[in-house]
């Protein structure tokens, strides 16, 4: 895996028009710093176990779904998207009165901060990781998401139930999606919402059934949910 993924990421590396000792770093920065607690190739073996061990998003089709901007702000200064970590059952405790799920921090890693220099460098690197096939460039039309899609996001298909839409809160399973339009490129999430199991077999995001029209409506919707400024 770990001669595969260096292979990769090297080739990577090429396309950005680094050679000899700088794509040497920049790769060496992939494989200290992300390969710990993130695929960055594709995993010969999908499995549950794999899913249930990983530490962190599997990142080979990074550069279909985050928006580079996005990934160098952040990559500095990591904020949570996932309360309780990319393994919520891990970290969660029932509260006292066994209403609201609270997260024990201490099974929560922190994401370590990178450099402004190292954070492009890694942004680079990452985005030129697609995926292959995963998603369609284009898919999603970028029409306006109506006046229904906001209800069709929080109580139609009750996203809300695992997806924090706003800061605060009792902690979700799932990650925000209250800076979705910001972090994550609209046909990584047309594509997302349409498959799940297509980007991993066993992911427990359910596969909604819908039709098109209302996975363009909650992509549309999602890429106008952004951090305030």
């Amino acid at each position: 895996m770990r001669l595969k993924t260096m292979i990769g990421v090297l080739a990577g590396v090429a396309t950005l028009g680094l050679a000899g000792s700088g794509a040497a770093q920049a790769a060496s920065l992939l494989d200290q710093q992300c390969v710990a607690c993130h695929a960055i190739a594709k995993p010969e073996k999908a499995s549950l176990e794999r899913l249930w061990e990983r530490k962190g998003p599997d990142l080979y089709y990074a550069g279909s779904k985050f928006n580079r901007d996005w990934l160098v702000n952040w990559l500095q200064n990591p904020t949570v998207i996932r309360a309780g970590g990319v393994m919520y059952t891990k970290a969660v405790k029932g509260a006292a009165d066994k209403t609201v799920d609270t997260i024990d921090a201490a099974q929560v890693p922190a994401h370590l901060k990178l450099s402004a220099a190292d954070a492009a460098t890694a942004a680079d690197l990452l985005m030129a990781l697609k995926g292959d096939g995963l998603v369609t460039p284009g898919a999603f039309k970028n029409e306006p998401p109506g006046s229904m899609a906001s209800m069709l996001f929080s109580k139609l298909r009750g996203c809300t139930s695992c997806h924090a839409a706003k800061p605060g809160g009792a902690p979700n399973s799932g990650p925000e999606l209250y800076t979705a339009g910001d972090r994550l490129q609209s046909d990584y999430v047309y594509a997302y919402i349409n498959n799940p199991q297509k980007f991993d077999a066993h992911v427990w995001m359910p596969t909604l059934g819908l039709n098109d029209a209302d996975v363009q409506k909650l992509t549309g919707y999602l890429a106008t949910m952004k951090e305030k400024k």
